[in-house]
């Protein structure tokens, strides 16, 4: 099936070819044997249902805590008792580590537009009894409403018009209506991060989250803008550490403003003039 996408993607124009793609990849689903994976994600033991191929090759195999939640929980607000939006949150793997740092008493919002990617991540939250996790299926935007997003494995909003599946669309801001506002935002939307923050004005400028954005560069976000615009839509007055995009250790932008040329990971630490918000 994988060279008949590879071909559907050269040969048809992409309002026939992602049609296709979508039908390939639910009968791959269909026919993959689904099962239960234990292991250890960032020292906690959890059962993640692997429901495709990509899931087997993500998840199937202890986990260690991601260095930007390190940062983020030694020296920022992912605490016991934060909240956090979890954007772009694929099955909620990243998302039960989150919600195994903030505890019970804590909450974690996790946002994911593919409907397959969503339906495995509750699944895996209620077999793991996080009752602080809370699934939402929409993509992230700079508006609410709807958007054509291509429902890949690891999906992607579309670049155009009529390609796709149209899904419903939430800002961060109206997020933080309906949830509470976030302690920290951690945002992986695979090129779309400038849209993400536009849509987070109002709680950037009001209650200064801590963040966490993985830019695309070369992956997506070239088509809407640069590092550079994302770094002017957060607030001054944030200190910002920078690593490679796989793996690494974070160090501050000044020095590490060559790894912007590529896929990195960014984290923003809000000042601190304010402590974890009272949740209830």
């Amino acid at each position: 099936m994988s060279r008949a996408r590879r071909l559907a993607s050269v040969l048809l124009p992409s309002v026939v070819a992602e049609p296709l793609r979508r039908l390939l990849r639910r009968l791959a689903v269909a026919r993959y044997r689904a099962y239960d994976a234990r292991h250890l994600y960032a020292g906690r033991p959890l059962v993640i249902h692997i429901a495709d191929p990509l899931a087997e090759g993500w998840y199937d195999h202890d986990w260690d805590l991601g260095s930007e939640m390190a940062l983020l929980h030694t020296r920022g607000r992912l605490v016991e008792g934060a909240r956090v939006f979890d954007v772009g949150a694929h099955q909620g793997v990243v998302a039960l580590i989150l919600a195994g740092l903030v505890g019970p008493q804590g909450t974690v919002v996790a946002v994911e537009a593919v409907a397959h990617n969503a339906r495995a991540a509750l699944r895996n939250a209620q077999a793991n009894q996080y009752t602080q996790l809370q699934v939402v299926h929409a993509a992230i935007s700079d508006a609410d409403g709807t958007l054509w997003f291509e429902d890949r494995w690891n999906g992607a909003v579309s670049r155009a018009a009529g390609v796709g599946v149209k899904t419903a669309a939430v800002t961060v801001d109206t997020l933080a209506e309906r949830h509470g506002v976030p302690d920290v935002l951690f945002i992986d939307v695979e090129g779309y991060e400038l849209h993400a923050l536009r849509g987070a004005a109002r709680t950037l400028a009001l209650h200064r989250p801590d963040l966490f954005v993985e830019a695309h560069v070369g992956l997506g976000l070239d088509h809407h803008g640069t590092v550079d615009d994302l770094l002017a839509l957060v607030p001054p007055g944030y200190e910002w550490l920078v690593a490679p995009g796989e793996a690494g250790a974070f160090v501050p932008l000044a020095e590490g403003r060559a790894l912007l040329a590529d896929r990195c990971r960014l984290v923003a630490l809000a000042p601190r003039t304010t402590e974890i918000r009272d949740h209830d």
